[in-house]
């Protein structure tokens, strides 16, 4: 298993270097650009990147997928897993073409996009609960006691952390390696609770583990062309991807709750989000200077890699001890 594992990730992260300067060559050459929003709304500096070729997603999915089809064995919960992923993906793709097509930075409205998403989220619990048979509870960490919640619960559960996670992502999307290391470090503890979970516990957690390895190879891969300064962009197609994916692998493994620590920056970001337009529209003050949150500190003149790099460290502490509080309650 281990060795399926590390090659799935070295795989991923070599088909993507592979095919990452014929893909960026590609898109400069249809114009495929990034729109950058209007004035007021993001810090000027990011002027610079208008044009800067998107839709990168794309080369983040199709290395992740090979590896993992040839190398596990295509349980239903992993492939319920890889849909969703590609289900979220698809919908960021069309969000991208949209903004392309229009050459502005307005794709899919928000209403279009959650419908879309609780279509993916219906899928992914009809396969994972009738078929998988994964039990619709709630699972407490440490403790390790489940409260039986009902299908109707459940599904809203998951509706809510699939378009809650897609949305985290595509909002922590806004730094050049922000949204991909963050996703990396998320996905690196998930496939280690995958590796080491008994079999009893979770039957498909080889092929988890191998899914969890391929999408955490593809993002190193991608940083190679996206980190500072990038010569490409994941675009929505990448950032509901890995959202998509992050939130699948949390309901798989029962750690919804979990979720919260382990994908702890996405929340941060979308909770100042949150925050500065409550206050906003009750005291019309701002707490943060910009949100989401990376813009405040950019505003507040640190450079981008010093955020991006200590957003990275954040990931990594938070990652940490969600994986520890996982293997503390599963060894009792």
């Amino acid at each position: 298993m281990l060795s399926r594992t590390l090659i799935a990730s070295i795989t991923a992260a070599t088909l993507l270097i592979f095919l990452g300067p014929k893909f960026i060559a590609w898109l400069r050459a249809k114009e495929v650009g990034q729109f950058v929003r209007a004035r007021g709304l993001i810090p000027e500096a990011h002027a610079e990147k208008h044009g800067t070729p998107t839709m990168g997603g794309l080369l983040i999915l199709v290395s992740m997928t090979l590896p993992f089809v040839i190398l596990s064995t295509r349980s239903t919960a992993a492939m319920a897993v890889l849909f969703t992923t590609l289900g979220c993906g698809a919908i960021g793709f069309v969000d991208d073409f949209m903004k392309v097509v229009k050459k502005r930075s307005l794709g899919l409205s928000a209403r279009v996009r959650m419908l879309a998403l609780l279509a993916v989220s219906a899928g992914f619990v009809w396969v994972a609960v009738h078929i998988v048979g994964l039990p619709t509870t709630l699972r407490l960490p440490i403790t390790d006691r489940e409260i039986e919640i009902g299908p109707i619960v459940f599904f809203v559960m998951v509706f809510l952390v699939v378009a809650g996670a897609a949305n985290a992502v595509n909002l922590t999307d806004g730094l050049d390696g922000l949204a991909a290391g963050t996703s990396a470090i998320a996905l690196l503890a998930y496939t280690s609770m995958a590796f080491v979970t008994q079999p009893g516990r979770l039957s498909s957690g080889k092929d988890l583990a191998i899914f969890g390895a391929a999408m955490v190879g593809a993002c190193v891969g991608f940083l190679w062309f996206n980190c500072y300064p990038a010569a490409i962009f994941m675009g929505d197609t990448g950032s509901y991807a890995l959202g998509g994916a992050i939130a699948a692998m949390a309901v798989m493994t029962k750690t919804e709750i979990l979720l919260i620590c382990i994908g702890a920056v996405f929340v941060i970001e979308a909770l100042s989000v949150i925050i500065q337009v409550v206050v906003f529209k009750r005291y019309h003050r701002r707490v943060f200077l910009m949100t989401p949150i990376h813009h405040h500190f950019e505003m507040a003149a640190w450079s981008e890699t010093k955020i991006i790099i200590r957003f990275w460290l954040i990931a990594a502490i938070f990652g940490a001890v969600g994986f520890t509080l996982y293997f503390r309650t599963i060894t009792g």
